[in-house]
């Protein structure tokens, strides 16, 4: 494990450094990440030695190249790993976190957030610190997650999951007994409490 003493020895030296960037599905600012690490490096006169990339959810457990960032840490291939934040680097919750940062730990490659400064293998709080901000980041998927299954809860009570109507045969002769009795398109919608287009779908 790497001690003060070490981290400081080696921070005087020209530091090799490693970068992490993630980036979601959704999401598309891995060259933002990767500009701004960059140039922080740039100013410190650290070498980087390693760009690892992942477009996937910090909370997947297949992350190629965060697996092999770890590997190549074990094998001391950089002395520092820079990542632009702790939900960019990981967001399994408190206990994984922690484990992949002991990793580094173990491997003496020290661990830096670029944008929460306290976060420095070299702090005295960092594990106080390092458990709450990996809780934070686990409650903030967990909200994603409930707001996508309201969604999906939403749409549904209104026919339509994922984009695609889907209502039960009884509303479809419903819409068509109602059509057929010369009711409106928006009537029908109104009446029975389904979007225009579902309505429009399960009249062709």
């Amino acid at each position: 494990m790497a001690t003060p003493d070490t981290l400081y020895e080696t921070l005087s030296n020209y530091m090799k450094v490693a970068l992490y960037l993630r980036i979601s599905k959704e999401s598309s600012d891995l060259d933002n990440q990767r500009l701004v690490l960059q140039d922080y490096c740039y100013k410190m006169h650290y070498e980087i030695v390693g760009i690892y990339a992942d477009i996937i959810s910090g909370a997947s457990p297949k992350r190629p190249e965060f697996n092999r960032m770890l590997s190549d840490a074990s094998k001391h291939k950089f002395s520092l790993l820079l990542f632009y934040s702790l939900d960019r680097f990981s967001r399994s919750g408190t206990r994984d976190t922690i484990r992949y940062l002991q990793m580094l730990d173990d491997y003496n490659v020290m661990y830096k957030s670029y944008t929460e400064q306290y976060i420095d293998s070299s702090g005295i709080f960092k594990d106080v610190i390092i458990a709450l901000l990996s809780t934070l980041a686990k409650q903030e998927r967990l909200r994603i997650s409930e707001r996508v299954h309201a969604g999906l809860a939403r749409a549904r009570q209104q026919g339509r999951v994922g984009g695609r109507p889907t209502l039960d045969v009884v509303k479809i002769d419903k819409i068509k007994q109602m059509k057929s009795a010369g009711r409106s398109i928006t009537y029908i919608s109104k009446i029975l409490k389904i979007s225009r287009g579902s309505v429009y779908l399960y009249l062709k």
